[in-house]
């Protein structure tokens, strides 16, 4: 504006395009900085490990923490969940209120006794190989499914229906894990199997799911008597063994009885031997006398003493058998 009011046209300077052409060019440099420093930096949680690819070749695993990669899609990484459980449903599937969905195409199957039972299976598993995981299939989790499920209905088709509606589950249970166990070991997908349990096992029908209580009932009261006869039992045992050990104890004092019986006769008849070997014309007549007062008790017995012709020539055994 000048002194009187009026705005006056000044010209702009030109422009040099050398500056512009640096600014560009500095500004694309500093883009270019930043995206390459964004794209080198990656993280791991504690739950994770990450898969470094360089040039689409696996360089590297890290675990969690803070880590850096060449920018400009040099390195790839690929974050895995390496720590945490994860679950197939076979049979049924939860919905997001709690309540399970039962599909039959995969819980109904043929017993190996030619039942038909409705087997639902809960399955957990991890992944233990983050490299295997990703590289080694297309779709690992869809092989340990269709896997689980094959070998259930193998194990199945082998049992009974009794023992895969009663008493059998947990042997099933068991024999499914390690088939499945071993071809994972086979053909290594990265995926190791954790647990595989029974769910709900139930025939198709009312009346066999009926049938099949009935049964699990009686096998109830079976095992209910069978422990009260163990009771029993356990109460009579101390009763009879206290009986055994009297029998026992007085079959050893009869036992001693004799022995000291035995041992009286013998010395008793030692001595004798000793009397009849110093004197055995005298021992054994006095042996005669006690023989003959035994065998006729309460008869009196006269000796004759000389050639009978005198009553002063017999003796009374008495005084010499020392009888009354």
């Amino acid at each position: 504006m000048d002194v009187n009011g009026y705005y006056t046209y000044k010209p702009k300077k030109d422009v040099n395009p050398k500056k512009v052409r640096k600014i560009i060019l500095l500004a694309a440099i500093a883009l270019v900085v930043l995206i390459g420093v964004i794209t080198s930096v990656y993280t791991v949680d504690d739950k994770q490990q990450a898969v470094v690819t360089t040039f689409g070749k696996v360089t590297d695993i890290t675990d969690a923490g803070l880590h850096f990669k060449l920018p400009f899609g040099i390195q790839k990484v690929r974050t895995v969940d390496v720590n945490v459980y994860q679950k197939i449903e076979l049979g049924y599937v939860t919905q997001q209120n709690g309540s399970s969905v039962t599909k039959t195409s995969e819980s109904t199957m043929i017993t190996g006794d030619y039942n038909i039972v409705n087997v639902d299976f809960f399955v957990e598993y991890k992944i233990t190989d983050p490299v295997a995981y990703l590289y080694s299939s297309t779709n690992p989790e869809m092989i340990l499914r269709n896997l689980i499920q094959s070998q259930v209905r193998n194990v199945v088709g082998s049992s009974s229906v009794d023992s895969v509606l009663t008493d059998g589950k947990e042997n099933i249970q068991m024999q499914v894990k390690d088939l499945v166990t071993q071809i994972l070991e086979e053909y290594d997908i990265g995926l190791t199997l954790i647990e595989v349990r029974i769910q709900d096992a139930e025939p198709p029908t009312t009346q066999v799911v009926e049938a099949f209580k009935a049964v699990e009932t009686a096998k109830q009261q079976a095992e209910a008597v069978v422990n009260e006869a163990k009771a029993y039992e356990n109460a009579q045992i101390p009763n009879a063994e206290a009986q055994v050990d009297q029998l026992l104890q007085n079959a050893e004092y009869l036992k001693q009885k004799r022995i000291n019986e035995a041992t009286e006769a013998v010395a008793k008849f030692d001595a004798m031997y000793v009397e009849y070997a110093q004197n055995p014309d005298i021992t054994r007549i006095r042996m005669y006398y006690e023989t003959i007062s035994e065998v006729l008790p309460g008869v009196k017995v006269y000796i004759n003493t000389g050639d009978g012709n005198s009553v002063d020539m017999l003796l009374p055994l008495e005084s010499l058998v020392g009888g009354n």
